[in-house]
C-alpha cells in the first residue's frame, strides 16, 4: 500500500508539478521516512488511515533522533506535500497534516553543524602537537560514529575492531551496540593509538581507555567540552555547540544524505546487540555500507 502510493506520488510530482528529479527524490525520501517510522513502531495504519496524532509521534521521533529544527521542518513539508496529493486525488477526505505543527525554527540557536562547519573545526586543530593528534581522532570519532560524550571517554582499546571497522560501545543502561567507524575516524584513531598514545606514561587504572589526557589519565567529559569550545572560538563560530552537537550532526547528515531511519536508530543506540555477534550480525555489512554511502567523511 505504501509503495504504491509513494510511486504514484512521484509520478504526480513529475507530470503534474513538473518538478526536477532532485526535488522529486527529496519529497519521496521524506515520505519513505514516514513509512519506515510506521514499520519501526509497528503502527497499524496505511497512508490513507494515519491520524494527526500518529503523525505528531513521527515528528517527535525524528526530533528524538537529534535532527535539527530546519531538517524536521523540511521533512514535514515533504509529508504535507504527500497528503496534499492524496487530497488532490480524492483518496482521503480530510488532511491529517492540516493541524500538524513542526518545530519552531529560529527559536533557539541551531545545535547542528553543516558539513563545511565540521570541516572548518577539524582543520583548525594543530596536528603538530600530541594533543592535536588526539583531538582530531576524538572529534572524528564523535562525528564519524555518532557517539555520546560518555561513550567516547569510556571507549576502551579492546572495543575497537579495526579489522572489521566497528566499535563496541557501552551506552545508556549498560546496553551494548556495534557502531561502524567512518574511514576518516578509523585512520586518525589508528594514528593516535600507534604514534601518540604509546608515548604517554599511562596512570594506573587508565590503561584500557583509548583517549588520555597529557597526565596519562582517562580524558574527562569536561575536557572534551573545552576542546570543542576552544575550537569554535578559534574559527569564530557563533553557534553554541557541545559534544552532543556532533551526534546530532551525524544523524542529520546521514538522514539528509539518504540513509534510512532503522540504520541511524541502531547506530545511535536505540537497539542493543550482544558482543558475540560482531563477526556474524547480519546487519553489519549494511550498517558499514550506510556509513560509506551517506556519511560526508567517507
Amino acid at each position: 500500500m505504501w509503495d504504491l502510493h509513494i510511486k504514484q506520488f512521484a509520478h504526480y510530482l513529475k507530470l503534474e508539478r513538473s518538478l526536477s528529479q532532485n526535488s522529486i527524490q527529496a519529497y519521496v525520501h521524506d515520505v519513505e521516512l514516514l513509512k519506515q517510522f510506521t514499520e519501526i513502531k509497528k503502527v497499524k495504519a496505511t497512508p490513507l488511515t494515519l491520524t494527526t496524532k500518529q503523525l505528531q509521534s513521527f515528528i517527535h521521533y525524528i526530533n528524538e533522533l537529534g535532527m535539527s529544527a530546519y531538517s524536521q521542518a523540511r521533512i514535514l513539508s515533504g509529508v504535507k506535500g504527500f497528503y496534499k496529493y492524496l487530497m488532490y486525488e480524492e483518496l482521503i477526505e480530510k488532511d491529517p497534516t492540516e493541524l500538524l505543527e513542526g518545530p519552531k525554527i529560529g527559536r533557539k540557536l541551531p545545535d547542528t553543524l553543516s558539513y563545511p562547519e565540521i570541516e572548518k573545526l577539524l582543520a583548525a586543530i594543530d596536528l603538530s602537537t600530541p594533543e592535536g593528534g588526539r583531538n582530531r581522532a576524538l572529534l572524528e570519532m564523535l562525528y564519524g560514529s555518532g557517539l555520546r560524550v560518555s561513550e567516547l571517554v569510556d571507549l576502551k582499546l579492546n572495543n575497537i575492531y579495526f579489522d572489521v571497522g566497528f566499535l563496541r560501545v557501552i551506552g545508556k543502561g549498560n546496553k551494548e551496540r556495534l557502531v561502524p567507524m567512518g574511514k576518516a575516524a578509523a585512520n586518525y584513531v589508528k594514528i593516535y593509538i600507534e604514534e601518540i598514545r604509546v608515548h604517554v606514561p599511562v596512570k594506573k587504572g587508565s590503561e584500557a581507555f583509548v583517549f588520555l589526557n597529557r597526565f596519562g589519565k582517562k580524558i574527562s567529559r569536561v575536557s572534551v567540552f573545552t576542546i570543542i569550545k576552544d575550537l569554535a572560538a578559534r574559527i569564530g563560530l557563533k553557534k553554541i555547540i557541545s559534544p552532543h552537537t556532533f551526534r546530532h550532526s551525524f544523524a542529520t547528515h546521514l538522514i539528509e544524505g539518504g540513509a534510512d531511519l532503522r540504520a541511524v536508530q541502531e547506530m545511535l543506540g536505540h537497539e542493543s546487540i550482544t558482543t558475540t555477534e560482531i563477526y556474524t550480525h547480519l546487519d553489519r555489512d549494511y550498517l558499514r555500507q550506510v556509513i560509506t554511502e551517506f556519511h560526508p567523511r567517507s
